[in-house]
C-alpha cells in the first residue's frame, strides 16, 4: 500500500480547522502533527497541499445505485465511481431494486456485487414490506445500516402502510429506522384533483402541491410518534418542510446528537433548489418528496445551522434523460446528485451561511456518529483514511464532458462551483485525482460499532 504525507494542509475536522501534517499508512491515519518528517518507505508519496483543505470523505446515508435491475439508470460501479469523484468515500444504498432487498439473502447478494464493483466502501439497508417482519427481526444489527420503511409510496413498490404492521416494525425492529415520510393517500386525492383539471399535461411545479406539506407532515408524524411510543432509533430522510421541523431537537455538538433517539436529514437538492427552479429544470428536478416553495428551502437551511437537522445526504436517484422528459405523471421521480453534492454542500460556506466546520460535520460526522460506523466519518489517529483534498479556491463547471453517471446528465448542468475536488482517498489509496479514478478499487464493506 502507497503511503502518503500530505504537508502543509489545512484540516477541517471535529470543529476546528488547523493547519498541519497527515501521515496516512496501512490504510489508516497514523499521526497528525506538524513537520512530520518524510517516512524511510521506498513508496511514499509527498504531497504539498499548501492552501488546500483536508476534510472526511463524505458518508452519504442515501443513495439509490439501481443495482440489480435497473442498468441503464445505474450500477453500483457507475455511481460508485461517480460519487468518488464527488468526494463520497463511502454510502449506504437503498433497497427499492429489482427484486427489492427485503430478504436476508438478498442482503447478503447485494455485498457480493459491491465487493466485485463498487468504487466506495458500502452498507446496505433492509427494506421492509407489509409481510417481511420475521426477516426484520432477525437482521443482525451490524450487517446492514439500518431498515429502510418507505411510510409513502415512491419509486418502486414498497410502501408500507398496514398500521399493525408498522407498529411491530417500530417495536421489534433490531437497528436504527429510516423512513420516507409522505402520506399516500392524501397525495393520490390531489393526483385526481389535478389529473380531472388539466389531463396529462398537469405543469410541473404542481409537484410540491401534489406531495404536499400535509402529507409530509402526517407521515413524519406517525413516525416520529410511533419511534416515541417503541424507543425506536428513528432517522426521518429527506425532510422538505418547515412545518415538520417543530418534531426535531436541535443537537449541535457531536455530543449531544449521539444522545438523540430521532434525527433527522436534509439532502442537497431540497437545500439547493426551490419551486421557482421548475421553470428551467422542469421534470429533471422531479423528486420524492418534492423540491417545495423557497421559505421551506430557507427553514431547511436553518434548521442545519440550528442542529434540527443533523446529517445532509443526497438521495442519489438516477433515471435516463429520455424517461425525465416525459409529462409530469409519467417522468419518474429521482435525479443523480453524488457526483456533486458535496460541492452543493460548500457551495453554502461560499455564500457565507455555513462555516467549514458545519458542513463536515453535517456530511461526514454525524452521519458515522448516527449509524454507528466504526473507525470512519472523521481525522482522527487510527481511523480509515478516507479523506477528500479540497480547493475552495478552484472553480468547477458540471457538465457532460465531466460527468461518470451511467444517465450521463445532471440538475447542475451549466452551473460554476466555488470549489473542487482535487484528490479522494479511499482506505488509504488516492482512488480519484484531477478529473482521473484509480483502475483499482479500494473499497470494503462497512463495519459497525453496535452492541
Amino acid at each position: 500500500m502507497t503511503t502518503l504525507l500530505f504537508k502543509n494542509v489545512s484540516v477541517v475536522n471535529e470543529g476546528q480547522i488547523v493547519e498541519t501534517d497527515v501521515l496516512v499508512e496501512n490504510g489508516r491515519i497514523s499521526q497528525i502533527a506538524q513537520d512530520i518528517s518524510t517516512p524511510a518507505a521506498a513508496d511514499c508519496r509527498v504531497i504539498d497541499a499548501t492552501g488546500k483543505h483536508l476534510i472526511p470523505g463524505m458518508i452519504d446515508d442515501q443513495v439509490h445505485f439501481r443495482e440489480p435491475g435497473f442498468p441503464k439508470k445505474g450500477t453500483i460501479a457507475t455511481e460508485s465511481k461517480a460519487a468518488v469523484a464527488g468526494g463520497i468515500t463511502t454510502y449506504m444504498e437503498m433497497p427499492n431494486v429489482n427484486p427489492p432487498t427485503t430478504t436476508l439473502e438478498a442482503l447478503e447478494e447485494k455485498y457480493q456485487r459491491a465487493a466485485q464493483s463498487s468504487h466506495a466502501n458500502y452498507a446496505f439497508y433492509l427494506g421492509a414490506t407489509n409481510d417481511n417482519i420475521d426477516e426484520i427481526r432477525r437482521l443482525d444489527p451490524n450487517s446492514a445500516c439500518g431498515v429502510k420503511v418507505f411510510m409513502g409510496a415512491s419509486t418502486g413498490n414498497m410502501l408500507v402502510n398496514d398500521p399493525e404492521t408498522l407498529n411491530a416494525i417500530f417495536a421489534d425492529c433490531p437497528t436504527l429506522i429510516a423512513t420516507h415520510c409522505e402520506d399516500t393517500p392524501m397525495i393520490s386525492e390531489l393526483e385526481s384533483i389535478y389529473r380531472e383539471k388539466y389531463g396529462e399535461d398537469v405543469p410541473i411545479d404542481a409537484h410540491s402541491h401534489i406531495r404536499s406539506k400535509e402529507a409530509c407532515l402526517k407521515s413524519s408524524q406517525l413516525a416520529v410518534n410511533l419511534a416515541k411510543k417503541h424507543g425506536t432509533r428513528l432517522h426521518v430522510l429527506h425532510l422538505t418542510t418547515e412545518d415538520e421541523l417543530y418534531q426535531f431537537e436541535p443537537a449541535k455538538t457531536l455530543e449531544a446528537l449521539q444522545q438523540k433517539q430521532i434525527t433527522a436529514e436534509a439532502c442537497v437538492h431540497h437545500l439547493f433548489f426551490n419551486r421557482d427552479d421548475y421553470a428551467t429544470k422542469g421534470t429533471l428536478i422531479k423528486c420524492n418528496p418534492a423540491i417545495k416553495e423557497a421559505h421551506h428551502q430557507q427553514a431547511l437551511i436553518q434548521a442545519v445551522k440550528d442542529g434540527v437537522i443533523d446529517v445532509i445526504a443526497t438521495d442519489h436517484a438516477p433515471h435516463t434523460y429520455e424517461e425525465k422528459q416525459n409529462s409530469y405523471f409519467n417522468a419518474p421521480a429521482g435525479l443523480p446528485l453524488v457526483q456533486h453534492a458535496l460541492q452543493v454542500a460548500l457551495e453554502f460556506y461560499h455564500r457565507g451561511i455555513f462555516d467549514l466546520p458545519l458542513v463536515v460535520q453535517k456530511v461526514a460526522h454525524a452521519p458515522a456518529v448516527r449509524y454507528q460506523v466504526k473507525d470512519r466519518g472523521f481525522i482522527r489517529e487510527g481511523y480509515w483514511a478516507d479523506l477528500v483534498l479540497v480547493d475552495l479556491n478552484q472553480t468547477q463547471t458540471a457538465g457532460q464532458d465531466n460527468l461518470f453517471y451511467q444517465c450521463q446528465w445532471s440538475p447542475f448542468d451549466g452551473h460554476t462551483f466555488g470549489s473542487s475536488i482535487d484528490m479522494t482517498i479511499v482506505n488509504g489509496q488516492i482512488a480519484f485525482e484531477h478529473g482521473q479514478h484509480s483502475d483499482e478499487r479500494y473499497s470494503t464493506r462497512l463495519e459497525f460499532d453496535r452492541q
